[in-house]
């Protein structure tokens, strides 16, 4: 009798591990095997979207996403300006030769410091950063930041790593989680906070690299991409109080960025053509 039971849940153990299996090793399959070369930055990526979905998905989302920062400012002379800046820097860098449908926003949330892209090519500038730039330079190189966003596929790179990520934390609750035994639930979300901050880690070396594609992209428009330093030091100084500007959750702290967008700037010799 004892010897019944315990061969049932061993079976079960053994079950689950080859189906947790049979979900690491698809995950990782579908992963490796959407290999590309970037046309413009020349990095091979792993992306499993194409940017015709790219888009799709950009303008699917813009809208709402525009919702969430005080729908559209109102004022046309400030918006064609920012068309007129954002896609001078378009049309004089490599980003001009990309399938994307660059679209420029001015948001009317005067109190969110930040700027986005979404896949596709739509951008996003809150009035609340706009008002903190000075000169057109460095609206240009936000602008151009969130531009190398669009053009370094780093919205498709996060898509096929999430789902990679999903696949395989999916894979570890399975064969972390027993009903026997209760406890084996904390290391299942264990599991998924690690996946989390695989993401996270990604997300950060994609801001790095927009950076450098700033740089690059303000020097081919014809803009001194110092500027783009200069944006770096007028967001470190909004940091005040414990809530910092929104802009540093999902961007690196910008005193953390100026050497390398020093390091960039001494080596505009590497940048795309």
């Amino acid at each position: 009798m004892f010897s019944r039971g315990y061969s049932r849940r061993g079976g079960g153990c053994s079950g689950r591990l080859i189906i947790a299996a049979l979900f690491a090793i698809s995950s990782l399959v579908m992963y490796f095997s959407s290999r590309q070369d970037n046309p413009v930055t020349g990095e091979s990526q792993y992306v499993s979207i194409t940017p015709e979905q790219e888009i799709v998905l950009g303008l699917q989302a813009a809208p709402e996403m525009a919702d969430q920062f005080g729908g559209l400012d109102p004022s046309q002379s400030d918006q064609n300006r920012i068309d007129q800046v954002g896609f001078n820097v378009v049309n004089n860098s490599p980003a001009a030769r990309s399938p994307y449908q660059f679209d420029f926003h001015l948001l009317g949330d005067d109190q969110t410091i930040n700027a986005f892209a979404l896949p596709g090519g739509q951008i996003f500038i809150t009035r609340a950063l706009y008002d903190q730039l000075q000169t057109e330079g460095q609206l240009a190189g936000v602008l151009g930041h969130e531009v190398g966003h669009v053009v370094g596929r780093h919205s498709a790179e996060q898509i096929a790593k999430a789902r990679l990520t999903e696949g395989l934390t999916g894979a570890a609750v399975i064969a972390a989680y027993d009903p026997e035994n209760p406890s084996s639930a904390q290391v299942a979300q264990m599991a998924v906070l690690i996946g989390q901050l695989i993401n996270l880690r990604y997300g950060r070396e994609d801001e790095l690299e927009s950076d450098f594609l700033g740089v690059c992209f303000l020097s081919n428009a014809g803009y001194d991409p110092s500027e783009l330093i200069q944006v770096m030091e007028i967001l470190a100084s909004t940091r005040q109080g414990p809530e910092p500007p929104e802009f540093f959750s999902t961007h690196p702290n910008p005193g953390n960025r100026i050497q390398r967008i020093q390091e960039a700037i001494q080596n505009l010799d590497s940048c795309p053509q």
